[in-house]
C-alpha cells in the first residue's frame, strides 16, 4: 500500500532496525531492543545503522534494499523468464517487507502514509485485502488480529478527520491458500460481528496455480451459512492461464459461493457460463492490468481478455493489486493502462467515468454510504471536467 521508497528511506532508518541476508538471496527485517536470536532462515542479524556506517555508500545500499522489496528491473524478460520465477520473487518481496510493516509503531505510520498516498491520487475510499498479520513491539510482545484491526480503525478515523473528503476504508480479511483457511474463516466471522463497519468480507489469496482450489475449501467456506453468519466473499479467481485445469474452475466455484466480486478474473473469457452468470448477477471483475502484465499472464494488454469484457459492457472495476511491489503507487497507472491498452481507440471520458463510478457501485458499502460517496465523487468529477474544458478551450 505504501511506496517502497518510504519503507527504505524512512522505516529502515529508525532505531533498533536489524537486517539479515538469507541463503536464498533475500532479506529479513526485525525491530528489537537487543540482538535477535538466529533462526532457520536468518543466522546472523546486523544492526542496519551500523551496517550503513561500515558500507559508506548509503544511497547505493538503499537502492539494493529496494530491489529486494519490488519486482522492478531494467530487463524483466531476462530477469523473469517465466511465471514461476516472477512469482517466487513476488512472494519473497512480501515476506521481506513483513518485518518492517508488522512492527507496531511502524504499522500506525504505514496505514496513515498509505491512505495519504492514495488520497493524493484522488482516491476517496479504500477496500484493502489483509491477512491482519500479528504485530510486535520492540521487546517482542505480540499483538493479535483484534489489536491490529483496532489500529486500522483508529488510524482511518484519524485520517478521515484530517481529510473530510475521504470517506473511509474497510478490510477484506484474507487467508493464504496454503494456510488453515477454516480457522481464518471462523476468525473472520467473529471479527465481522465485532467490527461490522470495518470488515467488508473474506478472500483467499496467493498464487492459484500453486495453491489449493476454492472447491478444496468448500467445508470452510460453507461455515458462514451453516452458522447463520454474514460474511461476504470477494474471491481471487481466474488469475491463471492454465486453461482446463482444476484451478481454472475457481471462476465457477467463486460464483457458486456467491462471491461479491471476482478478483482478477483473467480466465473468465474461457467460461461463457461464468461470464453470463456474473453479468446477470451484476458481479464485477476486479481488473488488475499492471499486475497481470508483470506476473506474465499477458504481455500486450490489447490481448487481455478484459478487452472483450469491456466491449460487452461487463461489470468491471480497476484495482492496483500490489502497486508498491510493481514500482507504482495509487491507482492512476492502472487506470491509464486499462484506458489505453484495454479500452482501445474508442475509449473516451465516458469510459473513465464508468470505471470510476463502478468503484463505488460495486463496493461493499451500504446504500446510504454509496450514495454519499457518489455525490462526493461526482462533485470532483464535474470540477475536473470544468477545469479541463477551460484549460484546453473546449466546448
Amino acid at each position: 500500500m505504501v511506496s517502497v521508497e518510504w519503507l527504505v528511506k524512512n522505516v529502515t532508518y529508525r532505531p533498533h532496525c536489524y537486517i539479515c541476508f538469507t541463503w536464498d538471496n533475500s532479506v529479513r527485517f526485525l525491530f528489537s531492543d537487543k540482538q535477535p536470536f538466529p533462526r532457520w532462515d536468518c543466522l546472523y542479524w546486523q544492526l542496519l545503522e551500523a551496517l550503513r556506517a561500515r558500507i559508506g555508500d548509503p544511497t547505493r545500499f538503499d537502492d539494493s534494499l529496494m530491489q529486494h522489496l519490488t519486482l522492478f528491473t531494467e530487463d524483466p524478460e531476462r530477469e523473469y523468464p517465466n511465471q514461476n520465477v516472477v512469482w517466487e520473487k513476488f512472494e519473497k518481496a512480501f515476506i521481506a517487507a513483513a518485518g518492517l510493516i508488522t512492527h507496531a509503531p511502524v504499522l500506525r505510520d504505514y496505514i496513515y502514509k498509505g491512505l495519504e498516498e492514495l488520497y493524493y491520487d484522488n482516491i476517496m475510499y479504500l477496500e484493502l485485502r489483509s491477512g491482519l498479520s500479528r504485530t510486535y513491539e520492540l521487546d517482542g510482545t505480540i499483538h493479535d488480529k483484534v489489536w491490529t484491526l483496532k489500529v486500522f480503525q483508529e488510524v482511518t478515523q484519524m485520517f478521515v478527520q484530517d481529510h473530510p473528503d475521504f470517506l473511509g476504508a474497510r478490510i477484506i480479511i484474507s487467508a493464504h491458500r496454503l494456510s488453515e483457511v477454516k480457522t481464518v474463516v471462523k476468525e473472520a466471522i467473529q471479527l465481522q460481528k465485532d467490527f461490522p463497519d470495518v470488515v467488508a468480507g473474506f478472500d483467499i489469496v496467493g498464487r492459484e496455480d500453486d495453491g489449493r482450489t476454492l472447491w478444496f475449501f468448500r467445508e470452510a467456506l460453507s461455515l458462514p451459512a451453516q452458522l447463520g453468519a454474514t460474511l461476504p466473499f470477494f474471491f481471487h479467481a481466474g488469475e491463471t492461464d492454465d486453461e482446463g485445469s482444476d484451478v481454472d474452475q475457481n471462476i465457477l466455484d467463486a460464483l457458486l459461493f456467491n462471491t461479491s466480486r471476482i478478483g482478477h478474473g483473467y480466465a473468465i473469457a474461457h467460461h461463457p457460463l461464468a461470464k453470463e452468470l456474473s453479468r446477470k448477477r451484476n458481479i464485477a471483475v476486479e481488473l488488475c492490468p499492471i499486475s497481470n502484465q508483470v506476473l506474465k499472464l499477458v504481455s500486450d494488454l490489447r490481448n487481455h481478455p478484459a478487452v472483450v469484457l469491456m466491449s460487452e459492457g461487463h461489470p468491471l472495476v480497476i484495482s492496483s493489486d500490489d502497486p508498491s511491489l510493481f514500482g507504482t503507487s495509487g491507482l492512476s497507472y492502472d487506470f491509464y493502462q486499462a484506458f489505453v491498452g484495454i479500452g482501445g481507440l474508442k475509449a473516451n471520458l465516458g469510459t473513465l467515468k464508468e470505471l470510476a463510478s463502478n468503484s463505488i457501485r460495486y463496493s461493499s458499502l451500504p446504500t446510504n454510504l454509496k450514495n454519499k460517496l457518489h455525490d462526493m465523487w461526482l462533485e470532483k468529477w464535474d470540477l475536473f471536467i470544468a477545469n479541463n474544458t477551460t484549460k484546453y478551450n473546449l466546448e
